[in-house]
This record gives C-alpha cells, sequence and structure tokens, in this order.
C-alpha cells in the first residue's frame, strides 16, 4: 500500500505573509502596555480612597464619644495614620498638619440638631505610574464623616 499524501492538510502561508503575526503583535503592545499601567494606577486610585473613608470613619467614631474628645485632632490623626500605614508616602508620617494627610476634628451641630463630632480626612496619593499626558497623576482625597455625640 502506498501513502496518500494529498489527504494530509498542510498549510503554508506565502512568502508575502511570513511574519504578519509579529507585526501585528508589535503594533498592539504599547497599547496592551498602557491599558495595563491605566488599570494598575486605577485600582491604587480606588484603594486610595476606599482607605481614606475607612481612616475617616474610624476617626469620627473616636470623636463621637465624648464632648471631649470630639475636638480631639491628636488622637483622631493617629488613628487615621493607623488605617492609612500602606500608603507608600505615609511611611513615616507622624502629623497630620500638612501634605500628604491632613485630618482636623471640630464639634458641630449636627443635621438634627444635636450636639456631633466632625472629621475631615485629605489624602493626597502619590502618582504610581508617571506618564505624563495620559494619567491623572496625584489625586487629592477628601473625606467627611459627622457622627452624633454619645454623651
Amino acid at each position: 500500500m502506498r501513502s496518500n499524501k494529498r489527504n494530509l492538510v498542510s498549510f503554508s502561508r506565502p512568502r508575502s505573509q511570513r511574519g504578519q503575526a509579529v507585526v501585528e503583535a508589535a503594533l498592539l503592545l504599547p497599547c496592551l502596555l498602557f491599558l495595563f499601567v491605566g488599570v494598575f494606577d486605577m485600582g491604587f486610585y480606588a484603594y486610595a480612597l476606599i482607605s481614606t473613608e475607612s481612616a475617616v470613619r474610624v476617626a469620627a467614631t473616636y470623636t463621637s464619644t465624648s464632648s471631649s474628645t470630639a475636638t480631639d485632632s491628636t488622637m483622631a490623626c493617629s488613628l487615621a495614620l493607623g488605617e492609612l500605614s500602606d500608603m507608600p508616602n505615609l511611611q513615616g508620617v507622624t502629623t497630620c498638619a500638612a501634605s500628604p494627610l491632613t485630618v482636623t476634628a471640630a464639634a458641630v451641630t449636627g443635621p438634627d440638631g444635636a450636639n456631633a463630632s466632625q472629621v475631615v480626612v485629605t489624602y493626597q496619593t502619590v502618582q504610581l505610574v508617571p506618564i505624563p499626558g495620559l494619567l491623572p497623576g496625584r489625586i487629592t482625597v477628601s473625606r467627611t464623616s459627622q457622627m452624633r455625640l454619645k454623651s
């Protein structure tokens, strides 16, 4: 018996089409790289938003315990720094009076007319991947929380 090689499917490209996949990959690689970097940056910014929200809640919970703690910005700062300890530009920061982190606590009248504490946490992020003109760079996240005084 003779083998019939004509039944086998063979695919060969003409000489003019060789290397087409390499050229397509080379054209798409910069777009995919910028897309990945953008998604990575946006994930970091979302993490900064969530962490700042958590920091303001913890600080407001403390300041709402009594009228004497309603204006305690120092302890509110310590609690906020504890919540934001994973942020890259807050390593070694011990005060909350200037950028990249400010925390203020005040006694206010709440929306229902009762005494309340108000805490404002403002955090300025770092630019994770510096690509001028393509990504927003540094963003400033500011969150405010009011809680009724418990006593």
